[in-house]
């Protein structure tokens, strides 16, 4: 059975009446990436301050390295993190910000440093303070923030924003270099599905402070399988047309005038004349593979 390095139940977080986090359970193996996929607000960082102690649940339980309770205050030092905008001090350089923290953490030898300032390419940036450098350099320095050390658990709010097409490559290829050889743990919350698509192993989707689905990569591409989509006039009336007239059972109506089908898709002639001898009027009539994006909308539509 796979170690669950995170694990919550029931979490909530409430600010007076409103709940930014509402009976959230996720689970996140070792060595996984987990992708968390929510629209701006959804309750993504509020998730995440929670894991980090930063902010601390109105109810509902947490795991962290199998510990519960007050034992999991001492997981959290296995845990690097990058949360909204960098914590920077501007006035030092990149290798200062690191040595402070360093120091800070109780990591001995100077190779720490050296080794996260590496990763991220700001090995060169001399006695240049952070305050003068670029947003994809700042975003770069709070990455080699978190890899300070090789923590166990990496927990990432948007780590490609404001990073060029080669370093966003460059950070996916470290991450998941992470995961395979050190079987790294990585939470990666982000709006990008495209860029999440190319290394997540695991998804939660979350809308309004609510775990909508969690599935892994698999899952999710089987769910984004290739589909015959009809757009007609009179949906319902279609859909008696397939049940009795052509014996389609396999089909989810996705609005008032649209139908997609997962099977029968060499039947699209047949389909379409079936319809239209019955007086339904086709407007549209395709295969395709639903993306990312339209999946993560479809379950909107249904939360």
């Amino acid at each position: 059975m796979d170690e669950m390095v995170v694990r919550t139940q029931g979490l909530t977080k409430a600010y007076g009446k409103v709940k930014a986090l509402d009976d959230v359970g996720i689970e996140i193996p070792r060595g996984e990436i987990y992708g968390l996929v929510g629209q701006n607000g959804a309750g993504k960082t509020t998730l995440i301050r929670l894991l980090t102690g930063l902010a601390h649940p109105t109810a509902g339980t947490m795991e962290l390295f199998g510990a519960t309770g007050a034992s999991v205050v001492a997981q959290r030092s296995r845990i690097g993190a990058l949360i909204e905008a960098p914590a920077l001090s501007l006035d030092l350089t990149a290798r200062q910000n690191l040595e402070a923290l360093r120091i800070q953490r109780g990591l001995a030898g100077k190779h720490w440093t050296d080794e996260a300032l590496e990763v991220v390419g700001l090995t060169d940036t001399g006695k240049k303070p952070a305050g003068k450098f670029s947003l994809g350099m700042r975003q770069r320095l709070g990455l080699a923030v978190a890899l300070l050390g090789r923590p166990e658990l990496l927990i990432l709010d948007e780590p490609v924003n404001g990073l060029d097409p080669t370093w966003m490559t460059r950070v996916r290829e470290d991450l998941v270099r992470r995961a395979h050889e050190d079987g790294t743990t990585i939470l990666v919350s982000s709006h990008l599905l495209a860029e999440l698509d190319l290394f997540a192993t695991r998804y939660g989707f979350i809308h309004h402070g609510r775990l909508v689905r969690q599935l892994t990569a698999g899952e999710l591409h089987e769910q984004c399988q290739r589909t015959l989509r009809i757009r007609v006039d009179d949906a319902p009336r279609a859909a008696t047309v397939l049940e009795e007239d052509l014996g389609i059972r396999n089909y989810r109506l996705t609005d008032g005038q649209s139908l997609q089908l997962t099977d029968h898709l060499d039947a699209s002639a047949k389909i379409n004349s079936a319809l239209v001898g019955a007086g339904v009027q086709v407007s549209a009539l395709d295969v395709r593979g639903a993306s990312l994006e339209e999946y993560f909308t479809d379950l909107v539509k249904g939360a």
